[in-house]
C-alpha cells in the first residue's frame, strides 16, 4: 500500500508516521530529527528533558526550560526542514511553563496527554505551533475538544488516539488492562474518527486522527488507515534504532526481550503502565524499595515519595543512561530482534526497500 502524506494544520509530512515521544531521554533531538528527515514527524519528549544538565539536581525547572530550547535548536539544525514536535504530560508540575517555552522556541507541534490538556490552546496563543490532544476514548476527545471550542474558539490540529497496547503510562485502569476489557485501539479509533468527521463537516476542516499503541509494521499502518485514521503514532519501534537518544544497553533490553517479558505495572504515580521486565523491576515489584534521597516534585499530589518504592524520574533517567532502572515499552516490544537505523525502519514502514528510499 502506498502511504499518503499527513497534513497537520497545513504542515505536510511525506509519510503518515508520527514517532511517539519517549521519556526520559529516549526521544530527544537526535531521534526526532532523524525521523523528520525521513518524512515523518519526529517528537522530542519534554518530560524532565534537562536531566543531563548538572544544575538539574539543584533546579530541575530551570534546567528543563533551558533544555527545551537547546533540544529544539539542535533538532532543527539536523532535521533538514522536517516537522518536529514536543510532548508534555499535563500532570507534571510547571507543565504550562514548559509548553509555553516550546511554543516560544518555535516547535511545530505539541501533543499532550496523561490527563486532559484543557488549557492547551491558551498556552500556545500567538504562535504558529499546532496542538494535538492525546486521548484514549471518544469521551475524552469530546470533553477536550468541546472545551477548546467553547472557551477558546479553537479546534485541534490533530487528535492522537492511544490504545491499550502502548508503552509507558496508559489511559486505562490496570484491572481492565490485565483482564483484556479495555477498549481496543481499533474501536476507539473508529469512534473518534466518526466524531472528528462530524466536526470536519460542521466547520469545513480536515482534522487528522492519529492512532497509536501496538503498531509495528507497514501492514499495521495500512490497517489503521483502513479504519479512517490519517496516520499512526509509533514509539517502541523507534527505541531500537541507532539514532535513538538512549544508551546501547537500553536498546538491547528491547532486542533481548521476549513476548512474556513485557508486563503491566502500577507506577509510583498510581497510573497503569507497561514496561520491559528487568531485574530492577523485579526488585521494586517484590516489596523492595530504592531509597529516594531527593524528590524533584515533578508530579506533586500524584506521586508520593514518602510511600513510593522508587523515584520514577531517576529510574527512567538511569535506564536511559544504561544503568539498572525502569524501561517502558509497548506490548509488542518482544517482537523487536535487532537494532536498526531510522532510514531503514522508515523505508520498511513505508513498504519500500531501503535502497529505493535512499
Amino acid at each position: 500500500m502506498h502511504l499518503p502524506e499527513l497534513n497537520i494544520g497545513g504542515l505536510r509530512a511525506r509519510l503518515p508516521i508520527v514517532q511517539g515521544s519517549m521519556g526520559i531521554g529516549i526521544s530527544l533531538s537526535r531521534l526526532a530529527s532523524a525521523v523528520a528527515r525521513e518524512g515523518g514527524i519526529g517528537f522530542i519528549s519534554g518530560v524532565q528533558i534537562g536531566f543531563r544538565d548538572p544544575s538539574f539536581y539543584i533546579d530541575p525547572i530551570k534546567a528543563n526550560l533551558k533544555a527545551i530550547g537547546a533540544e529544539i535548536k539542535k533538532a532543527r539544525a539536523l532535521a533538514s526542514g522536517g516537522i518536529l514536535g514536543m510532548n508534555f504530560m499535563t500532570i507534571q508540575t510547571h507543565y504550562e511553563d514548559y509548553v509555553r517555552e516550546a511554543a516560544r522556541c518555535g516547535i511545530d507541534v505539541i501533543s499532550c496527554g496523561a490527563g486532559l490538556p484543557l488549557s492547551l490552546p491558551e498556552l500556545v496563543e500567538g504562535t504558529k505551533t499546532r496542538i494535538m490532544p492525546i486521548v484514549s476514548s471518544v469521551r475524552a476527545c469530546r470533553l477536550t475538544v468541546s472545551r477548546w471550542i467553547k472557551k477558546y474558539g479553537r479546534l485541534p490540529d490533530g487528535v492522537v488516539v492511544e490504545g491499550p497496547k502502548a508503552g509507558g503510562h496508559l489511559g486505562f485502569k490496570l484491572e481492565d488492562l490485565r483482564a483484556g476489557t479495555a477498549q481496543s485501539l481499533e474501536d476507539a479509533t473508529r469512534e473518534v474518527v466518526d466524531y472528528i468527521g462530524e466536526l470536519n463537516t460542521q466547520y469545513n476542516v480536515s482534522i487528522p486522527v492519529i492512532a497509536g499503541g501496538g503498531i509495528l509494521t507497514h501492514e499495521d499502518i495500512a490497517g489503521m488507515l483502513a479504519l479512517g485514521a490519517s496516520g499512526v503514532q509509533m514509539g517502541t519501534a523507534f527505541a531500537a534504532t541507532e539514532e535513538c537518544d538512549a544508551s546501547e544497553a537500553f536498546k538491547l533490553a528491547y532486542v533481548n526481550a521476549r513476548e512474556e517479558d513485557v508486563t503491566l505495572i502500577l507506577s509510583p504515580t498510581g497510573l497503569a503502565a507497561r514496561a520491559v521486565h528487568t531485574p530492577y523491576l523485579d526488585r521494586v515489584s517484590n516489596g523492595s524499595t530504592v531509597a529516594i534521597d531527593r524528590c524533584f516534585r515533578c508530579m506533586p499530589g500524584i506521586c508520593h515519595p514518602e510511600s513510593a518504592a522508587y523515584c520514577l524520574s531517576l529510574a527512567l533517567i538511569d535506564s536511559a543512561g544504561g544503568e539498572p532502572g525502569l524501561i517502558f515499552g509497548g506490548a509488542r516490544a518482544g517482537e523487536i530482534t535487532e537494532i536498526t537505523t531510522v532510514p531503514r525502519l522508515m523505508a520498511a514502514l513505508a513498504g519500500v526497500s531501503a535502497d529505493r528510499s535512499a
